[in-house]
């Protein structure tokens, strides 16, 4: 039984909403955090500034969505912020090492804070239920042990994430290198590069596969020798189904059914989970289809423009298209030029009431192609690279699952820290 509550260990700092005027977007001041819109996978991702916080979260505080219909969503502090009314700083009085403690006991207690917020519309948690959230009775000692051990299992996730982004950058800048700015031929043309001799990114073995010059064409200069087509002719096109959601056999198996809320961050790729999954049955009796790991889907109606990677063998929905090059190799070139063309393919799209990409809008721009040769060096090369992506977030998410697993048990006393020691070690990490 929980003889104290959050708010006799934690304080509780409710934001409180700067004046507009002293609200900006060219950094100056405080980064300014109204909800969770500015959250990111860790820590926040401002886009607002003040020059007049109100209040402020310090690092290391956790952030927590008081409003709307993500109440309960939080992020990390990693700097200080002025925080909006959306938003409420907690951090434990005493030990600031127990912080992730004090996060699985909110987590712990998330259901019955969120059936207890007010509103008509959307929950809204008020600085009283969050200071009553029961805390539990455990010694100090195994709080520091709880806290380390979920710590640790957030601290690789997000290490995983960061390492998944610096590869996912390094890919597409030799992308944009090669088949955008074409600085190969460029380098060529203008005698800063020579056979034999290696650039940055570039072996010198593949000195061959680029021309020595530009030739004109409708997307202007491109290297001689490649040719330019409507984007729908390089891939094939591929739509996707909804099996009957009033046949339960249909819903719940373990094929996972990707929709646009299943996009992946940027820094992600690949999609390993879904929200939803369906089953073998659903597959064969409906439009959708299993797509082979390494194919592109992009979100086509309402937030278009979402990409990314099947890491699993996965079915969509009908608000997405998959995308096979044409040229063979994995994937990756399919990948990365559909990334480079979002912009151009949400500037084509059209509806009435939700923007949609169509097989006319994907028909409707034209894109460079390059020798299939050049498709496959460039995947040979980044290969290994989304192949880390993807096998990083396979283990984040075992770790992930591993922390669920374990965080109602250890804050419950059902599961004890040195019986918790050695679930950690038995999973396949």
């Amino acid at each position: 039984m929980a003889c104290e509550s959050l708010g006799d260990v934690a304080e509780i700092i409710m934001g409180q909403s700067p004046p507009g005027e002293t609200c900006n977007t060219e950094g100056i001041g405080l980064p300014l955090l109204n909800g969770p819109t500015e959250y990111g996978p860790h820590h926040p991702l401002p886009v607002q500034f003040t020059t007049s916080a109100r209040k402020r979260a310090r690092p290391g505080d956790i952030l927590f969505c008081v409003r709307g219909s993500t109440t309960g969503r939080m992020n990390w502090a990693d700097r200080e912020y002025a925080i909006g009314r959306g938003v409420a700083a907690i951090r434990h009085k005493r030990h600031p090492e127990l912080q992730p403690f004090v996060r699985a006991v909110i987590d712990y207690e998330l259901p019955g804070l969120l059936a207890q917020a007010t509103g008509s519309t959307f929950p809204n948690v008020v600085a009283d239920q969050l200071a009553s959230v029961p805390w539990p009775a455990l010694p100090l000692g195994e709080q520091h042990a709880i806290a380390h051990i979920l710590g640790t299992l957030d601290d690789k996730i997000e290490l995983n994430r960061r390492m998944n982004e610096t590869l996912e950058t390094m890919a597409r800048a030799l992308f944009k290198s090669w088949f955008v700015d074409f600085l190969p031929v460029r380098a060529k043309m203008e005698g800063r590069w020579r056979k034999g001799e290696s650039l940055p990114g570039l072996p010198a073995h593949l000195y061959d596969l680029f021309p020595d010059r530009l030739a004109d064409s409708e997307l202007d200069g491109i290297p001689e020798g490649w040719g330019v087509k409507p984007f729908a002719d390089t891939v094939e096109i591929i739509g996707g189904g909804t099996p009957k959601t009033s046949v339960a056999e249909y819903w719940n198996g373990d094929i996972p059914w990707f929709s646009v809320v299943d996009a992946p961050s940027q820094t992600d790729v690949w999609v390993v989970d879904t929200e939803k999954k369906i089953t073998q049955e659903a597959v064969e009796n409906s439009s959708t289809r299993v797509l082979p790991i390494g194919t592109t889907i992009i979100s086509a109606r309402g937030t278009v423009g979402r990409v990314a990677l099947v890491g699993v063998p996965t079915a969509m929905n009908q608000s997405c298209y998959a995308l096979c090059g044409k040229t063979g190799g994995r994937g990756l070139f399919t990948y990365c030029g559909t990334r480079d063309l979002v912009a151009r393919l949400q500037q084509h799209a059209h509806g009435s009431v939700f923007d949609t990409i169509t097989r006319q809008t994907l028909a409707s721009v034209s894109v460079v192609v390059p020798p299939p040769a050049l498709v496959h060096a460039f995947e040979s090369l980044v290969g290994p690279c989304f192949e880390r992506i993807r096998a990083r977030l396979l283990e984040s998410r075992t770790l992930g699952a591993l922390r669920d697993t374990l965080l109602p048990k250890l804050i419950s006393g059902e599961l004890r820290v040195k019986d918790a020691e050695k679930f950690v070690a038995s999973w396949p990490l």
